[in-house]
């Protein structure tokens, strides 16, 4: 079983033809993804509700695709109408922010805001963190009673980062794609907070799964830790 939890669903504004859903589906043949959980790039850069509509329409055509409600710190009340109409729908079982495409740091006010809107609605929330920001993503959680956090990214440059990150709250997990990953991270997080808190992400379709999938060969995990980190903590966490 393999569950890639940060996956994304329409064209970038960068040079690439992967904007049809059938790319997706591709992928999810070509390298044995199970279950893939997507965000909607319209949503993530541009309009938040016009892109979670969009994918709504979208989830449909292939039955391994779950959606990830995009919400924008600077428009809660337009987040609060779109969490509101999708997430008591199977198919819909996170929500996304993007902190620099909204250009809310995660240690501002909004953004826990949102993070405070998203556990109203019972949603794990996937965070873009990049440096020490996976620190800030970390307080956050700390701060918002109930609150389940995934770090994307696991913090990129700021990996190194990630066992403090984890030894302030209990209830954030991370994940590790990254366009540019350094050799030996994993195994590294993994010796230091064990699989319990990791789990697979690609960043498809903006970045080939082969990349994920290399990092993740590379990390000799366990049959114990492959299990976690592949599929059983996107299970507890999702409720998959």
């Amino acid at each position: 079983m393999l569950i890639d939890v940060h996956a994304h669903w329409g064209p970038w504004f960068f040079s690439m033809e992967v904007g049809p859903i059938e790319v997706n589906s591709e992928l999810l043949d070509r390298f044995g993804i199970d279950l893939q959980l997507v965000s909607s790039i319209e949503a993530i850069v541009y309009d938040a509700p016009a892109g979670n509509r969009a994918l709504d329409e979208q989830l449909g055509v292939d039955d391994r695709l779950r959606g990830m409600v995009v919400v924008d710190p600077r428009r809660l009340e337009e987040a609060r109408a779109d969490l509101t109409r999708l997430a008591g729908d199977v198919r819909w079982v996170g929500a996304k922010i993007h902190s620099e495409y909204s250009r809310t740091p995660i240690a501002a006010p909004a953004m826990q805001a949102a993070i405070e809107l998203t556990t109203e609605f019972g949603l794990p929330t996937l965070v873009h963190t990049w440096g020490d920001t996976v620190l800030d993503l970390a307080d956050v959680a700390a701060r918002v009673p109930g609150a389940r956090v995934l770090a994307g990214h696991m913090g990129a440059a700021g990996w190194p980062l990630v066992p403090e990150a984890a030894g302030r709250s209990d209830r954030i997990w991370f994940e590790p794609c990254w366009s540019a990953p350094e050799a030996g991270r994993i195994r590294w997080i993994l010796d230091r907070i064990g699989p319990d808190r990791l789990m697979f992400g690609t960043d498809a379709t903006l970045i080939d799964p082969s990349v994920a999938l290399g990092a993740l060969e590379a990390a000799d995990l366990t049959p114990a830790e492959a299990d976690a980190v592949r599929w059983g903590n996107a299970v507890g966490l999702f409720g998959l």
